[in-house]
């Protein structure tokens, strides 16, 4: 069980249906002058709200806010993004359990799944293996099932870390037989996330964008189908609060 803010949303659901609930039976009819007890009110007031919000962000649309460098150029630090929770299937909240099977993952997908070392915390990465693929990372280039990525220079990228210091990165635009994206590759960088691995059945192999600056894959894994938690579709808002200047409006509908 992964108790989150889903979680959260559940057990004030059952607090506050069951107030209600427990007042309609029992001492509702006993009531004189009509008056409701503020609790009783409040939890009446709350519940139709929870239920609503809980049935939205568990099986439609759920919003996250992009922490890391991990993904630049697509997602940057401050990016808030919408995240689809029903297009590889519909699942019970706070249990995780599938119920209805929509569709699977594609390579190239940019998605939210839960850290395999600590479920607790939510990753983004994108898709670059499925279930069977032969995936190998040599010299900063990305094989999939033996068949290398081309790779076309997109100039420079310029982009701050954690300590907002600024990080030179050169940019490229990196094409497989299914994909088409932007990455990023820091010059000089000693890249020893380097290897092959075959995706086994109910996993998925992920990278992200930012190749040099990317803890993902290459180090812990595999994402084990139950682990997924839906495909980022759209920034709705981009606002780094540490290193940024504020609102940044073109990237508002931006993802790839």
């Amino acid at each position: 069980m992964h108790l989150d803010f889903s979680g959260i949303l559940v057990i004030a659901l059952l607090v506050t249906g069951g107030i209600w609930l427990l007042d309609a039976k029992l001492w509702a009819g006993k009531r004189r002058g009509g008056d409701m007890p503020m609790v009783v009110e409040y939890a009446r007031s709350f519940f139709p709200v929870i239920l609503i919000v809980l049935l939205l962000r568990s099986f439609l649309f759920e919003p996250f806010r992009i922490p890391s460098s991990s993904m630049r150029p697509t997602l940057v630090v401050g990016d808030f993004i919408l995240v689809n929770k029903f297009v590889y299937g519909l699942r019970l909240p706070v249990l995780d359990s599938k119920i209805i099977s929509v569709g699977d993952p594609q390579h190239g997908d940019i998605m939210v799944f839960r850290y395999p070392e600590d479920p607790s915390i939510d990753y983004i990465k994108r898709v670059v293996g499925v279930p069977g693929d032969r995936i190998e990372y040599r010299n900063r280039q990305l094989f999939v099932n033996g068949k290398a990525s081309t790779m076309t220079r997109h100039g420079s990228h310029l982009w701050m870390d954690r300590q907002c210091r600024t990080i030179d990165s050169l940019r490229f635009r990196e094409q497989t037989k299914d994909t088409d994206h932007e990455i990023l590759i820091i010059p000089h960088h000693a890249s020893r996330a380097e290897g092959e691995w075959v995706v086994p059945e109910g996993h998925y192999f992920m990278l992200g964008d930012n190749r040099d600056n990317s803890r993902d894959g290459r180090y812990w894994g595999f994402v084990p189908e139950e682990n997924i938690v839906g495909k980022a579709v759209a920034v709705w808002m981009s606002w780094d609060f540490n290193c940024g200047d504020g609102i940044s409006w073109g990237r508002i509908g931006s993802i790839k």
